[in-house]
């Protein structure tokens, strides 16, 4: 039961899948109905694809925290925000705005093997700092002081212009430079000509398994078990000999980790970074979506925080291709036209799925794949 590919048909159903994506991301495309239809992967499409297996990574990581340890963090936004501005700081270009006046922002340029994993490293070091705190508290109590987090950091990241930019111009990002091959540059791989966003596409896809395997074995091994027995019954677990302090210092730190490294990821590829982004409104906002991406995908599980991120992610493009399909006739494709524009729909949809998913399906989207799946393999006798 603890395996993480218990059966043959399990392996085999991964394996589809990853022949599945690597086809996508290459651009071979996958035909769905013989002569007539072929599905691709269109620019816009992958971008978004890129950015949802970013998110899951960050998913992932609050899970860990939240889902497998039980304590409620609201302050995802200010790891994501740390691993992002370690990441332009290491990975970036230093910029001189101001001879005269001293205005530098600093970039050393290093590569993604040195600034990937220090995006990492220094938002687990704001992990350990903030768990001996976070791990007296729980509940109601635990989400404030981790919400603080999001207004002390996006107070901090204002006043460092030499790291992030300062307020309203902001500073490029890493470069996603690896041995001398970037990522960020169209060009030929293996006799392949791979556009810049299935290079992105290509590496992010394998940082997502090396991660998501990562944090499977956690889960299963006697960390994971810890966890789950703090998150299900504190009391008894220290009873025991589980120390609390312990396990939820892990806990914070390695989800903290994984926040860096979404971070750095994420605006890598966006390729812009501002202060602003991770301040008191917008990171609330952030840390409100990662918790989302949670709840909808399926708590405590792995494969739930990548459906959740994929969800939340694509939502508001199937709302706009709904909206210039006309099926939805009170949404307007722009701002002022009908009854709602799509990024208002997209607001009201993403709060009922919540709520409903936390009403009707408490395990997400990876409680009705396990329905489905159950129901399939038990038919015809599927009562």
């Amino acid at each position: 039961d603890a395996e993480i590919f218990r059966t043959g048909v399990m392996k085999a159903w991964v394996g589809v899948l990853l022949v599945v994506l690597v086809l996508l991301g290459a651009g071979a495309g996958i035909p769905i109905v013989p002569g007539v239809f072929k599905l691709n992967l269109e620019a816009d499409i992958l971008i978004l694809a890129v950015t949802a297996m970013v998110a899951a990574i960050g998913a992932i990581g609050l899970n860990i925290v939240t889902g497998f340890a039980g304590q409620v963090s609201l302050g995802h936004a200010f790891f994501l925000g740390v691993g992002a501005f370690t990441a332009a700081t290491l990975g970036g270009e230093e910029v001189v705005r101001s001879v005269s006046s001293g205005d530098i922002v600093r970039g050393y340029e290093l590569d993604i093997i040195i600034w990937l994993p220090a995006a990492g490293i220094a938002a687990a070091l704001c992990g350990l700092v903030v768990a001996p705190v976070a791990f007296r508290l729980r509940g109601l109590y635990l989400a404030f002081v981790t919400l603080g987090l999001v207004f002390l950091g996006g107070h901090l990241l204002r006043q460092f212009k030499e790291i992030t930019g300062g307020i309203g111009l902001g500073r490029d990002t890493a470069i996603p430079s690896l041995l001398g091959f970037r990522f960020d540059q169209e060009g030929n791989v293996f006799g392949i000509f791979l556009s810049a966003g299935q290079k992105h596409f290509f590496l992010v896809l394998v940082l997502l398994i090396v991660m998501a395997l990562a944090a499977k074995n956690l889960a299963r091994s006697r960390i994971g078990r810890a966890l789950s027995a703090i998150r299900d019954r504190d009391i008894a677990a220290e009873i025991m000999g589980i120390s609390l302090t312990r396990y939820k210092v892990i806990a914070f730190v390695v989800s903290s980790f994984y926040a860096g490294i979404a971070g750095a990821l994420l605006y890598s590829v966006i390729g812009r970074l501002e202060p602003t982004e991770f301040g008191e409104l917008p990171g609330l906002l952030l840390s409100v979506e990662y918790i989302a991406m949670v709840l909808i995908g399926g708590v405590a599980t792995i494969s739930g925080s990548i459906m959740g991120a994929v969800f939340i992610v694509f939502l508001p493009r199937v709302v706009e291709e709904l909206a210039s399909t006309g099926l939805l006739g009170f949404i307007g494709e722009g701002v002022g036209e009908g009854l709602l524009d799509v990024s208002q729909f997209s607001r009201v949809l993403f709060g009922v799925f919540v709520v409903g998913f936390l009403i009707f399906e408490p395990l997400g989207l990876y409680g009705v794949w396990i329905r489905v799946r159950n129901y399939w393999r038990a038919f015809p006798f599927s009562y």
